[in-house]
């Protein structure tokens, strides 16, 4: 997840120009992929909640051994069943000149265990003040040197170091007032907001994820406002920077979001060099399990930490940044501005992962965006699971959509009690987007370092 500084002034792919000189190019959209969404995984499992593919809660692509990576994250259940949280190794075809991706293949599939070898769990916390094996994995890194699997997680927030193996090898520390609590008694409930007044919110803790070009540095941004910081009404966000060799912070920063975003939080970070990022935000609207369809808002920024101040022990406030924040420009991409007819031209809910791939012919540069689907399943209060259907021509599909128990296609709920054999409902598929980026706007990438050895 690694990509060259992007010039100030490139324009989004529908071709609006922003205050940037007008001689730069602008990231094209290529093609893009919707991917089927029974898919199952190589793990050997056969239903929902133990091999189908969750898609891409992020996406990595390793430059030195060539490999592409998606991220599932706590499974179909939501928290309340059983799953063995995993990562995906997969690839891709590509056209040297064009840039255009084919032939999606899942080649391994790694899952994600203790030190012990006992798998970590999608499920919640139990007891709530208790991380134990709950993991919901967001963020994914390959660590250049070593080719360990750095991966943050939304329920503690945390930051785990994994092996080739998936066996966890270390736990980075926290900042104490990130950890979801009551403030009055300092007592966490990692599994939900009920009695907690301070740190980050349920559901929005380390979504992004990226590691510096020399693996010294790791970088991880909550979703959204804390708690104690504006809450689901705040604006600025916090971004933490690990020592890998430690496992500690070393400082934070903050990152002001788009004001008008509803559902408004990031869900990717993507490191340019040492000290300039791009951020993916998005909001909850877009063809999605349970979403409102409009008005969809998914957009690429451009930081800058170089000059931001180290904010570990300042409180923000609910309507704005303090001083020292980092630089933001951009948008230079709109991932909603670019649809796919297998979705009905419609925007897909969950743009979640962004990632940097390999060089074209003509020196340009792959960047692929990919959705995380949601496993295509809902379930209700009493925690029956469902397979979700939908008919993409359909102005709303959601709202048309046919809810069936998992792995059935009768006794359904919703627009009909079974899926018509003819095709035109189909689960909700993961999608994956091809941009090409001139290299003339990728001056001042820098690579990483060489690993220490090939796995």
């Amino acid at each position: 997840m690694r990509l060259k500084f992007l010039v100030l002034g490139l324009i989004c792919a529908t071709g609006a120009a922003t205050a940037a000189p007008a001689a730069l190019a602008a990231p094209e959209f290529v093609n893009g992929l919707a991917l089927p969404g029974g898919l199952l995984d190589l793990s050997g499992g056969t239903d929902a909640n133990t091999g189908r593919v969750g898609y891409f809660s992020d996406i990595h692509y390793d430059a030195k051994r060539k490999h592409w990576w998606g991220l599932s994250d706590r499974g179909p259940g939501g928290g309340t069943v059983n799953y063995e949280t995993r990562v995906q190794r997969f690839k891709l075809d590509i056209d040297e000149a064009t840039g255009a991706i084919s032939d999606f293949k899942i080649l391994q599939t790694v899952i994600f265990r203790d030190e012990s070898g006992n798998p970590l769990d999608g499920i919640a916390p139990n007891p709530t003040n208790e991380l134990g094996n709950s993991f919901d994995p967001e963020g994914f890194v390959v660590h250049p040197k070593s080719g360990h699997f750095l991966v943050s997680d939304e329920y503690g927030p945390s930051l785990y170091e994994f092996n080739r193996d998936g066996i966890r090898v270390r736990v980075f520390t926290t900042p104490a007032t990130l950890i979801p609590r009551n403030a009055a008694t300092d007592t966490p409930n990692y599994a939900g907001d009920t009695g907690n007044t301070a740190g980050k919110r349920t559901n929005r803790g380390f979504e992004g994820l990226a590691i510096s070009p020399d693996g010294a540095y790791a970088y991880a941004m909550l979703q959204s406002a804390m708690l104690d910081e504006g809450g689901s009404s705040g604006v600025c966000n916090r971004i933490v920077k690990f020592d890998t060799e430690t496992g500690t912070a070393v400082a934070q920063y903050a990152y002001q979001m788009e004001g008008s975003s509803q559902g408004r939080g990031i869900s990717a970070l993507l490191a340019v060099n040492d000290h300039e990022f791009l951020v993916l935000e998005r909001n909850n609207r877009g063809i999605g399990v349970g979403a409102a369809i409009s008005p969809p808002n998914k957009k690429v920024f451009r930081i800058d930490l170089d000059g931001a101040a180290d904010v570990s022990d300042v409180t923000f406030g609910a309507t704005a940044c303090p001083e020292g924040k980092v630089s933001k420009t951009g948008p230079f991409l709109d991932l909603a501005a670019t649809t796919l007819p297998d979705l009905g031209n419609k925007v897909p809910e969950k743009w979640e992962g962004l990632a940097i791939g390999p060089q074209l012919r003509d020196g340009s540069y792959l960047l692929l965006a990919g959705t995380d689907n949601d496993y295509s399943v809902t379930q209700n209060a009493g925690g029956d699971q469902f397979d979700v259907y939908f008919r993409f021509t359909d102005g709303d599909p959601f709202a048309t959509s046919i809810q069936c128990p998992l792995n059935e296609t009768t006794g359904c709920t919703g627009a009909a009690d079974s899926v018509p054999a003819d095709g035109s409902y189909t689960l909700l598929p993961g999608v994956l987007h091809a941009y090409k980026v001139p290299a003339s706007d990728l001056e001042t990438y820098v690579a990483p370092v060489p690993p220490f050895h090939k796995p």
